[in-house]
């Protein structure tokens, strides 16, 4: 709040940090893809690793696994250097396996047991070679799609803050050409109807930039209210006012239940500024917001002059909280102000505004 306007709000004012974009470690793969040279070298460490496992292993093992270290060497080069380094290690492989470990040993002889073997590695590495293959494949679509998508999503939210801008902008021109308007007129019933018009819809551009997200996601209340009665006391010229904005912090409302919401408590804000705190007195409005046994209740409390003696509400003639009831049934809920220590206004909300 500016200086003057005490703020004593239990609610966070703060716009949440935005998330920052991570990669995921899997859309790094298949590293080395500049440096061959490397990927390379990496490769013929694995085979050779692969050869060393296989052969200190040998004594314990049966006879007719000679690939089975083989196996994972060729998967994890694959994996890790696309599938072209993958089919140089599984050739590397398969030579080194028939040579020290395909009866007869330490020869490249051709047998039916070795033709079977061979061809049994053959099948069975080509199978591992193409689903990662497609693995990658599918991870680089889906890189790109996320990648799309999110630039669309900032597309997006760039042309709905630009739409929003120049709504605002378009409202308070309207106010301008009111508030021009007004100093041609000499009946000062018109010029208090022309100067009630152009402080709505003052007050509307300056709210619209807040109540709609791009994501069409519901906003809390309790901040968004507490912005909104910080902008009506500025906008009074009032800083001896002490503002208090308390309640649930979890209550949301529906995106296009807002304005009309925003108007009724700016309606009710306002009034308590001109009445209640007229003759330059100070004190407090307090703003409440909870649950109700209907669905949502937001009171706006001050500790001024009170409402005139006689005070019925539906029977004001006030235009401003005529409208405010109207705004509010025509919601589904209901508006009223009683005298309670100075003035009390309450709105309901039905629970189908609520996210």
């Amino acid at each position: 709040m500016t200086a003057g306007v005490k703020d004593r709000t239990s609610s966070v004012m703060n716009e949440p940090a935005e998330l920052k974009s991570r990669t995921r470690w899997i859309e790094q793969l298949p590293v080395a893809r500049d440096r061959p040279l490397l990927g390379t070298v990496v490769m013929l460490v694995i085979v050779a690793g692969a050869l060393a496992l296989r052969m200190v292993t040998d004594p314990l093992l049966p006879p007719g696994f000679p690939y089975v270290t083989f196996f994972p060497a060729v998967i994890v080069t694959s994996f890790l250097f696309e599938v072209r380094l993958g089919v140089v290690s599984a050739a590397l492989c398969g030579l080194v396996a028939w040579y020290f470990f395909i009866p007869p040993a330490y020869s490249f002889a051709v047998t039916r047991g070795t033709a079977f073997a061979l061809a049994f590695y053959v099948f069975v590495v080509a199978t591992d070679l193409a689903l990662v293959h497609w693995m990658q494949s599918a991870n680089r679509q889906l890189a790109r799609e996320r990648e799309l998508s999110r630039s669309l999503a900032d597309t997006r939210e760039l042309l709905f803050r630009e739409l929003q801008h120049r709504v605002s902008n378009n409202l308070q021109v309207a106010a301008g050409l009111l508030n021009l308007q007004k100093r041609t007129l000499d009946d000062p019933k018109g010029k208090a109807a022309l100067d009630e018009a152009t402080r709505r819809l003052a007050l509307i551009g300056r709210i619209s930039r807040q109540i709609y997200d791009p994501s069409g996601l519901a906003q809390p209340l309790l901040p968004f209210l507490g912005e909104l009665c910080k902008s009506v006391i500025e906008a009074s010229g009032r800083d001896d006012l002490v503002l208090e904005v308390q309640g649930d912090k979890e209550l949301r409302l529906q995106p296009d239940a807002a304005i009309p919401t925003a108007l009724v408590i700016a309606e009710a804000v306002a009034n308590a500024i001109e009445h209640g705190f007229r003759d330059g007195r100070i004190g407090r409005i307090s703003v409440g917001v909870g649950r109700h046994s209907e669905g949502a209740a937001v009171t706006v409390h001050d500790d001024g002059h009170g409402l005139p003696e006689g005070f019925v509400h539906d029977e004001t003639r006030s235009l401003g909280l005529r409208i405010a009831t109207t705004l509010a049934s025509g919601q589904g809920g209901r508006f009223q102000i009683e005298p309670r220590g100075g003035a009390l206004a309450t709105l309901t909300l039905p629970s189908s505004l609520l996210a």
